[in-house]
């Protein structure tokens, strides 16, 4: 790739006071974890995700939802933060203005990888809360006891069954979670898109808010998106490849 587009993606960054980074399913892929389609594999094959990622699947069947995404987390443990995850890392540390990264996903690999500052729209799959949320909404449980036949934890306050902390299909998102992204979207000079789709609200929604409000748009995508149309810079490649690029540029 041609020097220039990265160079204005670079320049346009290095200028902004406040930097929002939404990042999508492409990023974890490019450390070989699964989309949530494609881990519709082998044990798994024969179950619509209706059956595995709703509340009334975990009502009619916990054991399976559980087993599910006890077989994912395994997944999530097993990679590693690939060079898009540290150059995002990377640039939040170095920029003198604020820096947000919003997540689409449910790993822990920009964590891992040092981003301080995160805000997770759809759950963090390592994190457990109480399905009835005796305590209020989420009553987040950070020990459990799992049986020997692992069967789905109780929680310790109702003794009501334990659930991964995740969004699933039919529920709403963290309203704390999506508040403070729609604030940070319309404030943000520069809103660096990654590894997104651009299909699925309401995160899908958060550039065209930055856009309306006067923030540039850079995309960092292999795939043409619905957010393609409104971004300023379009580098098409992967983060792995293209964030490192322009962390370099950034140092030069």
């Amino acid at each position: 790739m041609s020097q220039q587009p990265i160079q204005y993606a670079v320049d346009l960054i290095r200028t902004a006071r406040n930097i929002v980074i939404l990042t999508g399913a492409g990023v974890s892929k490019e450390s070989g974890v699964p989309t949530f389609r494609e881990a519709m594999h082998g044990l798994w094959a024969k179950y619509d995700p209706q059956q595995l990622a709703t509340p009334y699947a975990f009502r009619a069947n916990p054991q399976l939802v559980w087993d599910w995404y006890e077989w994912r987390r395994g997944l999530v443990r097993e990679a590693q933060p690939n060079a898009g995850h540290i150059a995002l890392a990377h640039l939040e540390h170095l920029h003198s203005g604020n820096v947000l990264t919003i997540t689409q996903n449910v790993d822990d690999l920009h964590e891992r990888a040092g981003t301080r500052s995160i805000i997770h729209l759809h759950g963090n799959i390592a994190q457990n809360k109480c399905f009835e949320a005796c305590q209020g909404e989420p009553t987040q449980i950070d020990t459990i006891d799992l049986d020997d036949d692992g069967r789905p934890p109780h929680c310790p306050h109702c003794g009501g069954l334990v659930r991964p902390d995740v969004v699933w299909f039919g529920e709403s998102l963290p309203v704390q979670a999506i508040n403070q992204a729609i604030e940070a979207s319309q404030f943000c000079d520069v809103m660096l898109v990654v590894g997104t789709s651009g299909l699925v609200n309401p995160a899908a929604q958060l550039p065209k808010l930055a856009a309306q409000n006067g923030a540039t748009v850079i995309e960092i995508n292999p795939d043409t998106t619905p957010i393609t149309p409104i971004a300023k810079v379009k580098l098409n490649g992967t983060s792995g490849d293209l964030l490192p690029q322009m962390i370099a540029v950034l140092e030069a």
